[in-house]
């Protein structure tokens, strides 16, 4: 192989301005939960399509376990060695184009990797360390106001095809998610997506002439966190125009050649399942194409054999989703990660345009050279405002203790304290709890409610207060009857103690003494035949917010209120649509805001193609008591929920969480867990060379 001199060419086509801002003083930080994120670490791999059955010797690590990586593109040689302006260097071996949350953000990054020889006949040690060129293919120092998520990239020519999220729809419930392209050479950013619609998955065509996506349409989004039930459109890739919908309820469309698509959607039988369109001047004919009795999605077509699909599957005797080809003539299947890491889960396949190798993203291990990911307490989130730091945490329902220093947080089961340099992490309470709060005047004494969540107003749950700093963790059960009395949030005084409780048989908000509990005193602040709950105290003592469904009462929408203490002056603070959620209200130091999750920003990327998020959506926003000034604060795909904010700035870099091994357990889409077997026979041929029928 010829010396490889670095093609700094490159680095020249990345734009690197970065927008200024005028940054106030740091004031204060915001930590919150996302559900098993800080359990994920993505890498890129890829298994060589025509060697079968497949091992571990001959499966490659593409991406270099930096951080989070995922949803890749296999984009030609000549597409990429068009940028490179006719360098002489030897070709690498693999490109790859992927998603990575990396530096606190989202970036999409293109690498280069070059190996002594070639792939399929070298030992797994050898490739585990590549020459490796490595570039963000985005402006990495986007402006505040441009923080996004990156999803689902596509290199044609020049031209780089992704969703983000950085441009407000302005509509409450609908989905921030629309394609882009921007131009490699210039940075030019154009919007494909119409104003008002909201794109997913989009795939373009062999030529670079069509790009295909999963919409909404204008019909929205109704809240379903399964299937969105979207259509499949195409519009032309270089400015959006033409625009046509093709198919009705479909999904990750992917293509096969100019006139062939196929996509995913779940069946009236229940299955998810692959289907093929095919498209003409006049009409489109539509066919399904795997059976039932498997789950099969996120499709991805070959260019080289068009009777070839490589698939994600789950099938009823197994718990992991795999990565299968699928004969669209035969109808036979043929294993492929099963037969290398069984019980791990495998995401998104993608196949190369050679039709040599196919991509997909897995939680990467010990087994290899690479280093693992740093186990972490608080992960820096890069924040779009300034003066606040933004963390997410290893943990559910945080809180703070009133000096900043210390973190109470809910493991299922169990409380724990930690220092929040991610020292002296003890657990405080043993049994199921959820939901932590700090007392503002006794040093050390954390609320909590023990009992099952999301039960109904007669289930056992109580409040209790737990002493952290006594040698023996002494505990004091503050309510009786047990009839879910939850969310403990004591007032700045020290004196009192708001929760909600279904003892009316409904759950509304009382508050109660805080040391002696309801047998001190004990009041009810609302009443009514509905839910008021997740309450939280102002600094200054004079509001309590809280989620309330009180406008329909059972619908599972909630919206955002605030009362004095007194139970005057009750108002609703924010809506998100007739049929959204806002939840986990906190007041921030200052008490003129509040941070919350939401289902404001709708979904951003289709839920199937993520491991399993109870809501696949809900971001962290904040606003003000008047109403004013709502504001994203996250963006990802992901379930973030139960946010707290702290009086002290936490400098905006990681915390390790020490003693604790690599993760990766996680759960896959628990909707997609069906146990009926039709009997469907699996194919486990073998090929010893390219052939479109393998």
């Amino acid at each position: 192989m010829k010396p490889i001199s670095p093609p700094v060419v490159f680095f020249l086509l990345i734009l690197l301005s970065s927008a200024t801002a005028k940054h106030d003083s740091p004031s204060s930080s915001i930590v919150f939960t996302t559900l098993s994120r800080l359990e994920i670490a993505f890498d890129i791999y890829a298994l060589p399509i025509h060697l079968h059955p497949p091992s571990i010797s001959n499966e490659i690590q593409i991406t270099d376990s930096s951080s989070v990586n995922y949803n890749g593109h296999f984009p030609s040689i000549s597409t990429v060695q068009s940028l490179i302006n006719g360098t002489d260097s030897t070709p690498p071996s693999i490109y790859l184009v992927y998603v990575s949350e990396r530096n606190r953000s989202f970036n999409i990054y293109l690498d280069a990797l070059y190996f002594d020889a070639p792939s399929l006949t070298r030992s797994r040690s050898a490739l585990q360390i590549p020459i490796r060129i490595q570039l963000p293919l985005l402006n990495s120092g986007e402006s505040v106001d441009q923080i996004s998520m990156k999803d689902k990239p596509t290199l044609v020519g020049h031209t780089l095809v992704y969703v983000s999220t950085h441009e407000n729809s302005s509509v409450p419930r609908a989905s921030w998610a629309a394609v882009y392209s921007t131009s490699i050479k210039t940075g030019e950013t154009r919007r494909l997506t119409p104003y008002g619609v909201a794109d997913f998955s989009p795939a373009v065509s062999p030529s670079g002439e069509w790009t295909a996506v999963a919409s909404y349409g204008e019909k929205g989004w109704d809240g379903e966190v399964e299937e969105l039930s979207t259509d499949i459109y195409l519009f032309k890739t270089l400015d959006g125009s033409d625009r046509v919908r093709v198919v009705e309820h479909g999904g990750w469309p992917t293509w096969a050649d100019e006139s062939t698509l196929y996509f995913h959607r779940r069946g009236d039988d229940g299955w998810w399942s692959v289907y093929k369109a095919s498209l003409d001047e006049s009409v489109v004919v539509i066919q399904r194409v795997t059976p039932p009795g498997l789950h099969v999605f996120t499709p991805a077509a070959s260019l080289g054999c068009k009777n070839l699909i490589a698939v994600a599957t789950r099938r009823p005797e197994s718990e992991f989703r795999h990565i299968e080809l699928y004969n669209v003539d035969s109808g036979e299947f043929k294993e492929l990660t099963r037969l290398v890491s069984p019980k791990t889960h495998h995401f998104n396949p993608f196949i190369s345009p050679d039709g040599i190798r196919i991509g997909y993203h897995k939680c990467r291990g010990d087994h290899n050279a690479y280093k693992t990911r740093t186990p972490l307490l608080l992960e820096s989130i890069r924040s779009p405002t300034p003066e606040i730091s933004l963390f997410r945490v290893d943990g559910s329902f945080p809180s703070f203790s009133p000096d900043g220093n210390r973190i109470a947080y809910v493991e299922f089961p169990g409380v724990y304290v930690v220092n929040r340099d991610g020292s002296d992490r003890r657990k405080v309470f043993s049994e199921e709890a959820f939901s932590t709060s700090w007392d503002w005047k006794r040093k050390g004494v954390v609320y909590t409610s023990v009992g099952p969540t999301f039960s109904s107003e007669g289930t056992k749950v109580d409040v209790i207060s737990i002493n952290v700093d006594e040698d023996d963790l002494s505990y004091k059960k503050l309510t009786t009857g047990g009839e879910n009395n939850a969310f403990p949030s004591p007032s700045p005084d020290g004196k009192w103690v708001v929760f909600r409780s279904g003892r009316s048989g409904h759950k509304n908000l009382y508050v109660m003494d805080a040391v002696q509990g309801e047998k001190g005193g004990l009041y009810q602040l609302t009443e009514g035949p509905w839910t008021d709950t997740m309450c939280n105290w102002s600094p200054d003592g004079e509001w309590i917010a809280f989620a309330s469904d009180r406008e329909n009462p059972g619908s599972g929408s909630y919206e955002m209120f605030l009362i004095h203490p007194n139970g005057t002056g009750l108002r609703k603070l924010f809506q998100s649509g007739l049929a959204g959620r806002a939840n986990h209200p906190w007041f921030s130091p200052d008490g003129k805001s509040i941070v919350f999750t939401t289902d404001y920003a709708g979904v951003s990327a289709e839920p199937i193609s993520n491991p399993h998020h109870y809501q696949p959506y809900g971001e962290i926003f904040t606003i003000r008591l008047d109403g004013s000034g709502i504001r994203r604060l996250t963006h990802n795909s992901y379930e973030d929920g139960t946010p707290t904010w702290v009086s002290k700035f936490i400098d905006p870099v990681d915390v390790a969480r020490p003693n604790k091994g690599p993760g990766c357990e996680f759960e896959d889409c628990h909707w997609l867990r069906i146990t009926q077997n039709n009997g469907l026979q699996v194919s486990n041929l073998s090929a010893s060379k390219p052939q479109c029928g393998a």
